[in-house]
């Protein structure tokens, strides 16, 4: 059964009740993606959705309703949500290709500019991404780069078992195929603040209840950001993180955000968890989006 994360927002924003929400399906690399279209379609912006490890795509929906009119493409990353791979293998690779991909589609679909966003490790993912295709502006909630051993072991479910995964996953590679419980290997138990959110995380058999491949997890822990950051100018960035993230605190993300070379902008949400959903981090949440997409529709036509 889909769990209805809806039910852990305050109630001004279950309120407004559920994004109508149309399902699309792509055919791509042999591999069926499934896509969660909402918001309106003719909105000034578009908001492209990027979710992390133990998400997918209906996941992010009621952060969408924060932002006023934009019209949202929120796909199921392959291994998460409906996607089927069909047998294909997963790498870390694929996810930046396919993430690439769809947001240089609703660039090319007409000219109304185009906002990314990732949560989690979708941050670092939309940011490749965006690298790659350009977009209007990007929207991270952390950028963690797996290079540094301090950043694996926060993701980790076991901290001396991130530092050492690098080299570590490499002696592994002939075990690729084989799929295990996202729980077994990232920290699902600090996804939230909140027990009752975290339990709903890892019993979602298409999130944190799923299972992951160790191909996906090896390439991940072995990917490098598109570009350096010294030579990201492709749009201004805001990072708008959780200021009580206890699976990655904002001091793993600050490393790499600063080193930046676009415009660029800091909000910490005050009171949130890794997944935000309290107050008043979410209002703040959700200003700064906000302002971030309005100064997107008001900017120079591409």
């Amino acid at each position: 059964m889909t769990v209805d994360y809806l039910q852990f927002f305050p109630a001004r924003v279950r309120d407004s009740g559920p994004p109508p929400v149309v399902s699309q399906w792509r055919r791509w690399r042999g591999m069926d993606v499934h896509v969660h279209r909402a918001g309106d379609p003719s909105a000034p912006v578009k908001l492209v959705v990027l979710h992390g490890a133990g998400g997918h795509g209906r996941m992010l929906l009621p952060y969408t309703g924060l932002l006023g009119p934009v019209e949202v493409t929120a796909p199921d990353m392959p291994g998460y949500g409906l996607t089927r791979t069909n047998g294909r293998p997963v790498d870390y690779a694929a996810w930046v290709d396919l993430a690439a991909d769809l947001v240089a589609g609703e660039r090319d679909r007409d000219g109304r500019p185009v906002i990314v966003l990732g949560a989690s490790i979708g941050g670092m993912l939309a940011y490749s991404a965006v690298a790659r295709t350009g977009a209007d502006g990007l929207a991270v909630t952390c950028l963690l780069d797996v290079r540094d051993a301090a950043v694996r072991a926060a993701a980790a479910r076991f901290a001396p078992l991130g530092r050492a995964a690098r080299p570590g996953m490499n002696v592994l590679r002939p075990l690729d195929p084989l799929r295990v419980p996202v729980r077994w290997l990232a920290r699902m138990t600090a996804m939230a603040n909140r027990a009752d959110l975290n339990a709903a995380v890892s019993g979602d058999r298409l999130g944190g209840g799923g299972r992951v491949s160790l191909r996906f997890l090896r390439t991940y822990l072995n990917s490098v950001p598109e570009v350096e950051p010294e030579r990201f100018t492709a749009c201004p960035v805001l990072m708008a993180h959780p200021a009580e993230d206890r699976w990655t605190p904002v001091e793993l993300s600050l490393p790499f955000f600063d080193r930046i070379a676009a415009a660029k902008r800091l909000v910490m949400l005050e009171g949130c968890g890794h997944m935000p959903v309290e107050e008043p981090g979410l209002g703040q949440l959700a200003r700064a989006l906000r302002e971030f997409t309005a100064a997107a529709a008001a900017g120079p036509a591409r």
